[in-house]
């Protein structure tokens, strides 16, 4: 079982461990002695207050075990895959905590095919990780210094993002795009300023601690109120590193993504483009999607949660699209991993194409009642060992039956377990859910 590695990567509070500089450090050794072909790494960061002296301390560790580090900057999560399997990096590491705040950071790791590691790599590296914090003494820690970052690579992806949709015109549409002063900031100005139309960016301004602050895709509701005053044809919005994305459409609804995979499963199969008329989406998504998809001969399967499980029953069946709820969206055939700024022209392309409007497009997906309910932990003990939580959990199954959905599960990055329960009977849905999330504050909430 892995300590240090969720779904995605390292994540803490930076300075806490496993973000303090000793772990770091060691993260650093044994990424470098994990490399084969290339010794050369290629590292990216969003825009929190700690990220450099992270990154700082990585460089440290992938010295002194041999490697060399190459800095593009602030740049996006996908950005980073996409120019490590280019250029034949050795890896790619990018100092992010995505849509958590900015007191949290994290790692995430990709191999030199752009793909994040898989689990059993983060295993290996996790044992030798341990291996050095035995022997190592803080005090003997100095991070290096930052090299200077690469400018060429940030405009480089730009290209490869333009270079998918040669005919996109944004022209007569006025698109409002909120960057949670993260790492979109970064790329966003420069990339829609080719596509013509207005854009009107949004949220920007990263000051090391405003990054996800009432913005971006974990507060869509704020683009979307900003495209109902305005007038404005749609809104983008991406999350801390712009892995994802989510939308609004021209009336000011929220447009998710499951929505975004009806738009685009539609689009690939009138293409000819969607292998096995399949999708493969979460355990997150709602029985609405299904529904939708299945009226258009469409399968859809489910995955555990994480862009990472995705893709790995994607290329164990052979589809060409997949995706979350919350936004990554996965087209294999364009890149490795979910690309927020990627799925943004996708969706624009479509709508390009089509002659429509987001809302036209999304309009007849009819979703079930559904509610999440957080819970802190101060431990992610099996739930099924204890009675109370089983009991809830059951009963809320046995009355909902072929009605509604249950789902129970750890976030892989937080503290937290996820009571989702979706349902046609709303009053009995939040009924359960909060009989269930009451069983596990009893038993393991903070």
């Amino acid at each position: 079982m892995r300590k240090l590695f969720g779904t995605d990567g390292i994540r803490a509070v930076a300075g806490e461990s496993p973000l303090d500089p000793k772990t770091i450090y060691a993260v650093g050794l044994a990424l470098a002695h994990s490399l084969r072909d290339s010794k050369d790494v290629l590292l990216g960061m969003d825009t929190r207050e700690s990220s450099e002296w992270i990154a700082a301390t990585l460089i440290a560790g992938l010295t002194a075990g041999g490697a060399v580090a190459h800095l593009a900057g602030v740049i996006t999560t996908p950005a980073v895959a996409y120019l490590t399997r280019k250029h034949g990096f050795g890896a790619g590491v990018v100092i992010s905590a995505s849509h958590n705040p900015w007191q949290d950071n994290g790692i995430k790791l990709f191999g030199p095919d752009g793909y994040k590691l898989p689990d059993a790599t983060e295993l290996a590296m996790e044992e030798e990780i341990f291996r050095h914090l035995g022997s190592l003494v803080h005090d003997s820690i100095a991070a290096n210094a930052l090299p200077e970052a690469d400018d060429a690579y940030r405009a480089e992806y730009i290209q490869f993002l333009l270079g998918q949709v040669p005919d996109l015109s944004l022209d007569g549409k006025t698109i409002v795009i909120d960057c949670a002063n993260g790492a979109a900031s970064s790329v966003a100005a420069q990339l829609f300023a080719e596509l013509g139309g207005e854009i009107r960016i949004t949220h920007a301004s990263p000051n090391g601690r405003n990054i996800n602050e009432s913005c971006g895709a974990l507060h869509p509701e704020i683009v979307a109120d900003e495209v109902a005053a305005s007038g404005a044809s749609m809104g983008i919005t991406f999350d801390g590193d712009a892995d994802r994305a989510l939308f609004a459409d021209e009336y000011g609804h929220v447009v998710n993504g499951d929505a975004v995979m009806l738009l685009a499963a539609r689009d690939l199969k009138a293409r000819g483009e969607l292998a096995n008329d399949l999708v493969v989406a979460t355990t997150m998504s709602n029985m609405g999607l299904e529904a939708a998809l299945k009226r258009s001969g469409i399968r859809m399967l489910r995955a555990p949660v994480g862009d990472k499980y995705v893709l790995e029953q994607m290329q164990a069946t052979g589809a060409s699209l997949g995706g979350e709820q919350s936004g990554h969206i996965l087209f294999p055939a364009l890149s490795t991993t979910g690309d927020g700024l990627q799925t943004a022209l996708a969706v624009l392309n479509v709508l390009h194409r089509n002659g429509k409007s987001l809302a036209e497009l999304t309009g007849d997906l009819k979703v079930f009642p559904q509610v999440i309910v957080n819970v802190k932990v101060r431990e992610k003990k099996p739930l099924d060992q204890f009675p109370a939580i089983v009991s809830a959990i059951t009963a809320a199954e046995d009355e909902l039956k072929d009605s509604g959905r249950v789902v129970i599960r750890y976030s892989g990055t937080e503290a937290l377990a996820r009571v989702m329960i979706e349902a046609e009977d709303e009053t009995r849905m939040k009924h359960h859910a909060e009989a269930i999330a009451s069983s596990i504050r009893t038993e393991l909430g903070i």
